[in-house]
């Protein structure tokens, strides 16, 4: 290893002068995170209202008792026709016309000047009838005649009335207002297909947002909290002038709403261009919401969002939304009530930036239609939550914005350049390398990476970063493999425990120190503002996970051949591929690689959370009490896997035991990589990333000892056996 070290000073120091940049990028970063500590609650007022129904109190009685835990703003929804139909004072009906023209007689269930308007403008089954009857609310029906007005533009709409008590609204749609319901597949009597038909169920002009209903807005007030509209706005009627009258209907209320959290397929007002909303947010001092999808990976993007956030310097927060699995773990994991979903809401603020918890009342987790509607369980999450919180420096407020910071570019050239020399770096641990021949190899790669720089500006620091997860795992590997052997040579094959553990606990920390520095690399290109909000996310998680271990079974090969007990090269040589290739694999190695491989396979497809592949209850609870008992959950593979495992290598290699040697190397390089994983998650506040690690190396280093002791007395004992029934034998 001195060799190593000698024959490569000058590229060795200038990686080190790559990972200060990163550490200054890093220092930045860090800044930035720390001044981010508010976060807000922002109570879904329809799903209240629900709530409320199934308890002996009312709403404004919830209001005041979520007010009292904290919480001081509600979303509510702008009511759309759907909503007016089925919760409102208004009797209104919404009919699509290919519906209404399928009764011969349609025409006489509208007034005779509604339908001559209708001949004389012409009509289709994509268009929308709209009917207010039987009220005396002459104020509901202007409501909704004068939101048409105001937000349809002149000629896709015709009213007739209003009167008193009635008022009839024809509304022009498009095909591409359509939606449809299922295939419906009619069949003969023969039961042998006939015809296959989509029918149209709705529109999206029932959906349209047409303003806040006077009552609700009212009583939320009246109650003392903010209201956050939610308006849904849905491409081809969502222009300027629909963006105006959203706005008018805002102020007629007096809301200068301190979020907009945008809903159905855009922000207000992009259909052309938005220019009038980012006035508006730019002049109300109004932040961006933006909602994290259910799979906790990236935002829900609507047309307009990105270019909003940009247009305000990024005055955005991210939102974590109760999607409806979230609601129904009450009383899970055997927990007695809502813990579980404290820890989730607790992990969306702690790990990813999370700054507003948009919450929907708590629902039973064997019965999704009835709500926990007693009061002391909402309190007790709240008051939990934030006692949590408060070890993080989090307190509950206004929600605080990331200030806009973007790496600089010639950080980013000395971060790539670091990666290109680490990657020259690794050639030289296996194979025949003269000094000059790597240096030459630096040089191209710095050439290339210079015209990365200049050429792909926007996919470089992606390059970069995952080029850095992959050098320095494979580095790690190397120096705890090297490592190995290197003590392997140096101690006897007896050496006692109490010379073996000293020497694997410092190789194991020499290991973690690489695999630091180049979770440094990894998350210092991608610390711009724009990927801790997730607007960009790290690609090639797995590859870089798959990368080192096939490198360090290069490596392996190399140091010990095909488990080789004395073997003095440390270089490969074309005849360790050809041993490999002819090798006999016996059957018990068969099933050994197999258990490996499903082993491997679990490991990459619990990766993320879009996979299929779930974690046990157990595993979870183990989590969840080591996330309540430490500022941060040290990660599970490390600490009782893969950090034992490169202490178990380098007691192995002076064991003479190169198969074990290799299968523990194997998972010790697994820690390498998810030391820079842990730091590929943006998202996730740097500190963390820290005590984490820190908590999965003392951690990883009392159960590696343990393991090793274990592990010795093991071998012992299957000695002993072997000796006692060599003798009986002979």
């Amino acid at each position: 290893m001195k060799q190593y070290v000698k024959r490569n000073a000058l590229l060795l120091g200038l990686l080190a002068l790559s990972v200060l940049v990163s550490v200054v990028v890093i220092a930045a970063r860090w800044g930035v995170e720390s001044r981010n500590k508010t976060y807000d609650v922002v109570l879904d007022y329809i799903e209240l209202e629900w709530m409320a129904e199934q308890s002996e109190h009312d709403v404004a009685w919830w209001l005041d008792e979520f007010k009292s835990m904290g919480v001081t703003k509600v979303g509510l929804t702008e009511e759309n026709l759907t909503t007016l139909m089925e919760d409102s004072p208004l009797n209104v009906t919404a009919t699509m016309m290919g519906t209404v023209m399928q009764d011969a007689g349609w025409r006489d269930s509208y007034p005779d000047l509604f339908v001559q308007e209708l001949d004389r403008r012409g009509y289709d089954r994509f268009d929308v009838i709209v009917e207010i009857t039987n009220t005396s609310e002459f104020n509901a029906i202007l409501f909704l005649v004068q939101a048409v007005e105001e937000r349809f533009p002149a000629g896709s709409y015709f009213c007739c009335g209003p009167s008193a008590d009635e008022a009839y609204i024809f509304l022009d749609g498009q095909a591409s207002d359509a939606l449809y319901g299922g295939d419906s597949r009619y069949t003969s009597t023969y039961n042998t297909g006939f015809v296959t038909r989509s029918e149209i169920v709705s529109s999206k002009l029932l959906y349209v947002s047409l303003g806040l209903m006077p009552e609700k807005v009212e009583l939320i007030q009246s109650a003392g909290m903010e209201i956050i509209p939610r308006t849904l706005c849905y491409d081809g009627h969502n222009d300027t002038q629909y963006a105006q009258a959203v706005a008018r209907g805002y102020e007629k209320y007096g809301i200068v709403p301190d979020y907009i959290i945008a809903g159905g397929e855009a922000v207000i007002g992009y259909d052309d261009g938005g220019d009038f909303v980012l006035d508006y947010l730019r002049e109300n001092d109004i932040t961006i919401g933006l909602i994290e999808t259910n799979v906790q990976r990236e935002n829900i993007m609507q047309s307009g969002v990105e270019d909003a956030t940009a247009a305000t310097d990024f005055n955005t927060v991210r939102v974590f939304t109760m999607w409806d699995y979230l609601q129904y773990r009450y009383g899970y994991f055997g927990y007695e009530g809502a813990e579980e979903i404290e820890n989730a809401l607790y992990r969306a603020v702690v790990e990813r930036n999370i700054r507003v918890l948009y919450f929907k009342p708590i629902k039973r987790t064997n019965d999704h239609h009835v709500y926990i509607t007693d009061p002391a369980v909402y309190r007790g999450m709240f008051d939990g939550l934030n006692q949590r919180l408060a070890a993080h420096d989090i307190s509950m407020g206004r929600a605080s914005v990331m200030e806009n910071y973007q790496v600089p570019s010639l950080a980013l050239l000395a971060m790539g350049l670091g990666a290109g020399v680490g990657g020259a770096l690794l050639p030289d641990t296996f194979l025949p390398m003269r000094r000059k021949w790597t240096l030459a190899l630096a040089g191209t790669a710095a050439v290339c990476v210079f015209g990365a720089w200049l050429v792909l500006p926007n996919s470089f620091r992606l390059l970069a970063s995952f080029a850095s997860a992959v050098v320095f795992a494979c580095l790690a590997a190397a120096f705890f493999l090297m490592a190995a052997k290197q003590t392997g040579e140096q101690l006897a094959p007896n050496a006692g425990l109490v010379k073996i553990l000293p020497r694997s606990l410092g190789v194991l920390a020499g290991a973690v120190l690489i695999s630091l520095a180049g979770a440094m690399l990894t998350a210092a290109p991608l610390s711009s503002t724009n990927f801790m909000l997730e607007l960009g996310i790290f690609r090639g998680v797995k590859a870089a996970q798959l990368l080192p271990l096939a490198f360090f079974c290069l490596l392996f090969l190399s140091y010990y051949g095909l488990f080789e007990k004395e073997r003095k090269s440390s270089r490969l040589n074309p005849g360790d591929i050809m041993t490999a290739l002819k090798w006999n694999i016996p059957v018990w190695a068969l099933f050994l690689l197999a258990a490996v491989g499903l082993a491997g396979y679990y490991y990459l497809a619990r990766t993320g959370h879009e996979t299929n592949v779930s974690i046990s209850d157990v595993e979870m609870i183990f989590r969840n009490d080591l996330e309540t008992l430490l500022l941060a959950r040290p990660r599970t593979k490390e600490f009782l896997v893969a950090f034992p495992g490169v202490m178990l290598a380098v007691y192995c290699a002076v064991r003479r035991l190169p198969f074990w040697t290799a299968l523990f190397g194997l998972a010790g390089t697994i820690g390498m990589t998810s030391v820079c994983n842990t730091f590929m998650h943006i998202r996730t506040p740097l500190y963390l990333g820290f005590v984490r690690t820190g908590y999965s190396l003392l951690l990883g280093a009392a159960a590696g000892a343990a393991y090793i002791l274990c592990f010795e007395l093991a071998l012992r004992l299957v000695r002993r056996i072997v000796k006692k029934y060599s003798k009986a034998a002979r």
